[in-house]
């Protein structure tokens, strides 16, 4: 499960650990965890989802500070036991990718997670974060491994069901973050690698906006929330959908069952 909770939470907070519990993904990834440093609200996740206590089983990757100041950090819980965990924040980097390798077996085989928040702004620094994320991940070991990447990937994909009118409508909205026309480079790029889309490959309800953007009555229906899994595990995916979490936060959630 991927969810960006806005701003840490702040008063809805009690509203999200609701959300996860009912959940109770097996791996949660979480994006703005701001002000997340003393590890109360990472504890109070792990504990909402039944994950262990512990450094084994919850990471906070801090992130590059904002020209605010402000660290929109990434969180990861896992039920099962984290056997390796990396936090990556260079340059290039808006926020940062936790790196993860979990004592959870599929096929005899760990599980390799990315999880990660890429910029919002601009589709040119997503493009390059996208690329850099990629040399992380070595094609021969992506194609016969067990890889997952979830996160707020703030970019838009052409397999979603915009209208043929996008362009206008994100204008009309104010929206300039995925240029004029609009732009699907970091996912077309992501896709080329080999990542496949788990709510395009096994939908379990036609709901695939994760958040509404721009102002009010020009808002448009966007989606970048994703999880995106490699070619044998996205061989193992059940299903994917779209959690509506109402007013607990501006993004909604996005889950996938493997088998």
């Amino acid at each position: 499960m991927t969810f960006n909770i806005l701003s840490g939470g702040e008063d809805r907070f009690e509203a999200i650990l609701t959300i996860v519990a009912a959940a109770r993904p097996d791996l949660l990834v979480l994006q703005e965890c701001v002000g997340w440093e003393d590890g109360a609200r990472l504890r109070a996740v792990a504990e909402a989802v039944g994950a262990p206590p512990g450094e084994r089983h919850a990471v906070l990757g801090s992130a590059n500070p904002r020209p605010s100041g402000r660290r929109n950090h990434v969180a990861v819980v896992s039920r099962a036991p984290l056997v390796k965990a990396r936090v990556h924040a260079p340059e290039v980097l808006a926020h940062c990718l936790v790196e993860l390798e979990l004592e959870l077996e599929l096929a005899g085989e760990p599980l390799l997670v990315l999880g990660t928040h890429l910029n919002a702004g601009s589709e040119d620094r997503r493009l390059a974060e996208a690329r850099w994320l990629l040399s992380l991940v070595p094609p021969a070991r992506f194609a016969a491994g067990l890889w997952a990447l979830a996160g707020d990937l703030n970019a838009i994909s052409r397999r979603d069901p915009y209208p043929a009118d996008l362009d206008a409508r994100l204008a009309a909205a104010g929206i300039e973050k995925y240029g004029s026309p609009p732009r699907f480079d970091t996912m077309d790029t992501l896709e080329a690698f080999g990542w496949t889309d788990a709510l395009r490959l096994r939908p379990r309800s036609p709901r695939w906006a994760t958040a509404l953007r721009g102002r009010a009555g020009a808002q448009v229906e966007t989606r970048t929330d994703y999880v995106l899994l490699s070619p044998r595990l996205s061989g193992r995916l059940a299903l994917a959908d779209v959690i509506d979490v109402g007013a607990a936060s501006d993004h909604h959630a996005v889950v996938a069952e493997i088998a």
